[in-house]
């Protein structure tokens, strides 16, 4: 038996049970205790409700044995028709005994466990008659006691519950029955299940009561609908008993309703935060993020919904409170049950302002969401301030609404406004509930996303002014470049490349990677550029180059820990070479290859990066075995060189580890495609390389930073350098002079002879003044510079000095840096070459 309006079986609460004629009816579950206690018990009995529910059934009336077993011996009878009939003596509460009669109907409860149905009353002074038996099709005789018959209880039970014969047509109706279907029970009498519920109810309802026709056993579904066209929509528990014949056989069914409606909106609100809670958020886009909370919401709770965030939060701006007069919200998404969601009046991305007092500035101020009609005030005063909206309302017919604020962390972000226009109910408090807690959990996610993009943009800005907005010119080699920033939630990584010219025209080609992503990767990638190219100015080898870095990384790290708060229980510092936690430890990857395009030669140093491919004039890829390295900051192990020779014309890719190792592949696979890539498509211009290499080995979402850098080699010929073996006399000045301004004859360069003169003779006169033989003058012509070096076997290098008055020397190196536009020393491990260039006119 059903509760409909408590929304519980007859018994499974702890109220009575109604009374609507007077009788004295109690439910006892199928463990014996009592469970439901009408008002017409406690009359007959005395025992209020509260005494009784919850308790033993015989065990309520005393320690009368007699009694005990009096009521045992009803409730274990076994009737063919399953109703249990009997005489006994029960015990009132004032200790007196009343002698009544029983009747015990077996039913369920709304989750399928037995019951029954116990009707008390006097018993009738006649002797009882045989009750006749049921035939199809006919409702058997009640009979009476002391006015009051099981019949008239059935008729009157306030639940609805039904009886069908074997052909599914009814045969009784409860009051409960007569009320939620607004069919009177005679209308109802005859007419089969397709004529009294809805067609969307009566399939499931009809289907049920064939199987429990056909098996004998009860079953229970759930439903949802309306009763009658002019209901409300309800969800019911619907139990389906079967009632047997003398014989035993199913004659009729008894179909009883529970509602659940609070239970089943119940388990549809935890449903949705569920969905809510797993679906929003996938991602750090704050207009996917918001894109996706209107998608959940959308049919299951609203029919339109839309979303704005403050416009100031798209500038960089931190949101506050909306000074009066109108406020500027940006539309970052919407979604309708209807295709397109006509219910718009502006799209994604566009910028409306609202009236001052439009509830979702209201909303914006107060922070505290609202429920409103659209025939309320405030609703209609925003209908008049804006008619395309008032438009929207009239053709949709708008008849509910519900405004959100969205608050994360004490900010009020934007609003969310729910309608309702297809389903008829209008929104109720606990969907205002529901709905706030669907903004709370969004908000979180949406500024999540929103401080995410700050930090990233930020992190981007520093990255790009930190990495070459172009490239210095050089003649060494042609070059192409590709960098690509991560594109997860981890942010920005340390990735970064650079093309450093060298003296003698050589040209330094860099590409380094820090551990880690956000803007501490991308400070410390900013550090190790500034480095590298102080370094490379000084002309040091591959290899200590990388030393000096490594160094540079542990006092940053040291700098770092020094100005951390200590933790407590802090263990010592692990010693330089012992293992490093890499999560929070300063660590870099780096790759530094010298070119030189007069010998064609190539010297490189790695520090735990993956090694440069070659791609030479018959098109064969390969990867150049650089001795390895430890990375930056890990120490302990030294660094080691290797040179080749490239031909002119080869390809020399370097790049970093998110190129060749992600979600689509691993280290080894990547490397071998890259192989492939470079094989088939090394005759292609540098740019179409790049393009290519990207679309072929990184998925569009990379994980890591990409930097990616390509070049193909030059060539200096014996045409465009010159050299001349000195001896260590002053007198080989002035030879040095004439063999000069002859070659720069025949290279046509006499506009920037007397400068190369200059120069050259500073030069070697130092050289054979303080330098050791042997002595050696080289030319190198470019397109842009004439250089001039002079080695010497001294490591000394020379230092500018200011000279006195009636000083005679102290000079030369003061002019060579007035008239070239570069010099420097480079040492090597022979000596030193002193180097200094000269622009060319038109270069």
């Amino acid at each position: 038996m059903i509760d409909m309006h408590g929304g519980t079986p007859p018994g499974s609460g702890s109220g009575p049970l109604p009374d609507p004629a007077g009788a004295a009816t109690a439910v006892v579950d199928d463990q014996g205790l009592v469970t439901g206690w009408s008002a017409g018990a406690e009359r007959l009995l005395g025992y209020p409700h509260q005494e009784v529910v919850g308790r033993p059934v015989v065990r309520l009336f005393g320690s009368d044995a007699d009694v005990e077993r009096g009521f045992r011996a009803v409730l274990g009878e076994h009737a063919a028709d399953g109703v249990r009939r009997g005489t006994t003596v029960l015990r009132h509460r004032d200790g007196r005994r009343v002698e009544v009669r029983l009747r015990v109907y077996p039913s369920f409860d709304g989750v399928g466990n037995a019951q029954q149905l116990v009707v008390v009353s006097a018993p009738s002074p006649e002797p009882e008659r045989p009750e006749p038996e049921e035939t199809e099709g006919e409702r058997p005789e009640p009979e009476d006691a002391e006015g009051f018959t099981a019949d008239e209880a059935f008729t009157q039970c306030h639940l609805p519950v039904m009886v069908f014969d074997s052909g599914l047509r009814a045969l009784r109706a409860s009051a409960g029955a007569v009320r939620e279907l607004g069919m009177s029970e005679e209308r109802m009498s005859g007419l089969r299940v397709t004529d009294i519920l809805p067609p969307h109810v009566c399939r499931t309802t009809e289907n049920g009561m064939r199987r429990v026709l056909k098996t004998g056993e009860p079953e229970q579904f759930q439903i949802r609908g309306r009763a009658r066209p002019d209901a409300s929509e309800r969800a019911w528990s619907i139990t389906v008993s079967p009632i047997r014949s003398p014989s035993g056989r199913v004659r009729h069914v008894q179909l009883s309703a529970l509602d659940v409606t609070e239970q089943f909106r119940a388990r549809e609100r935890l449903a949705l935060l569920n969905d809510v809670s797993a679906q929003v958020g996938s991602t750090l886009d704050v207009m996917r993020t918001a894109q996706e909370m209107a998608d959940v919401a959308v049919g299951r709770l609203a029919d339109f919904v839309t979303i704005d965030l403050l416009d100031s939060l798209f500038r960089g701006v931190e949101p506050r409170s909306p000074s009066p007069g109108t406020v500027a919200l940006r539309r970052v998404a919407q979604q309708s049950v209807l295709p397109g969601a006509p219910e718009a009046v502006i799209q994604p991305g566009d910028v409306d302002h609202y009236p001052e007092a439009a509830p979702p500035v209201r909303c914006l101020v107060t922070g505290r969401p609202s429920l409103h009609s659209t025939i309320d005030k405030s609703v209609q005063a925003w209908q008049e301030a804006d008619p395309a909206r008032s438009g929207v309302v009239r053709t949709f017919g708008i008849h509910s609404v519900m405004v959100i604020p969205l608050r994360a962390r004490g900010i009020t972000l934007g609003v969310a406004v729910l309608v309702r226009h297809r389903r008829q109910d209008p929104f109720e408090e606990d969907d205002l509930l529901l709905a706030e807690e669907i903004g709370a959990r969004a908000a979180v996610a949406v500024d999540n996303a929103r401080r995410y993009t700050l930090e990233r943009d930020t992190a981007l800005a520093l990255q790009r002014s930190l990495l070459p907005r172009r490239l210095a010119a050089q003649e060494a080699v042609e070059v192409a470049y590709r960098y690509l920033p991560a594109r997860t939630r981890a942010g920005l990584g340390g990735d970064w490349f650079d093309v450093i010219p060298l003296s003698g025209a050589r040209v330094a080609l860099v590409v380094g990677d820090v551990v880690g992503h956000g803007l501490r990767a991308s400070a410390t990638m900013g550090r190790l550029r500034t480095a590298v190219r102080t370094l490379a100015d000084v002309d040091l080898p591959p290899d200590e180059l990388l030393t000096h870095l490594d160094d540079l990384i542990t006092h940053l790290a040291a700098e770092e820990d020094a100005s951390a708060e200590p933790e407590p229980e802090q263990g010592p510092v692990p010693a330089r070479g012992a293992d490093l936690d890499l999560s929070t430890a300063l660590i870099a990857t780096c790759l530094y290859v010298v070119y030189d395009p007069v010998s064609r030669r190539c010297t490189a140093a790695t520090a735990g990066h993956p090694p440069p491919a070659v791609v030479t004039g018959d098109d064969a890829a390969d990867f150049v075995d650089v001795p390895p390295g430890p990375p930056l900051g890990v120490g302990g192990l030294p660094f080691e060189t290797t040179e080749w020779e490239l031909p002119r014309g080869s390809l020399l890719v370097l790049y970093t580890d998110g190129l060749v190792e992600g979600a689509k592949h691993d280290l080894g696979h990547g490397l071998a495609l890259l192989r492939q890539c470079l094989e088939q498509r090394a005759a292609r211009s540098l740019e179409t390389t790049c393009d290519d290499l990207i679309e072929t080995l990184l998925p569009a979402q990379p994980r890591d930073d990409v930097a990616l850098l390509v070049a193909r080699t030059r060539a200096l010929d014996t045409g465009h350098v010159a050299g001349w073996d000195l001896p260590s006399d002053p007198a080989a000045v002035a030879d040095a002079r004439g063999a000069v301004l002859a070659r720069l004859t025949e290279w046509r360069l006499e506009e920037v002879s007397f400068t190369a003169e200059l120069v050259v003779s500073e030069l070697v006169t130092n050289a054979i003044r303080y330098g050791q033989p042997p002595i050696r003058l080289r030319l190198i012509h470019t397109a842009t510079a004439l250089i001039c070096e002079v080695s010497d076997c001294s490591s000394s290098a020379p230092h500018l000095r200011r000279a006195r008055t009636f000083d005679e020397g102290g000079r030369g190196l003061l002019l060579v840096a007035q008239f070239a536009e570069r010099w420097g020393t480079r040492p090597h491990t022979e000596g030193k070459t002193i180097w200094a260039e000269i622009d060319l006119p038109g270069g």
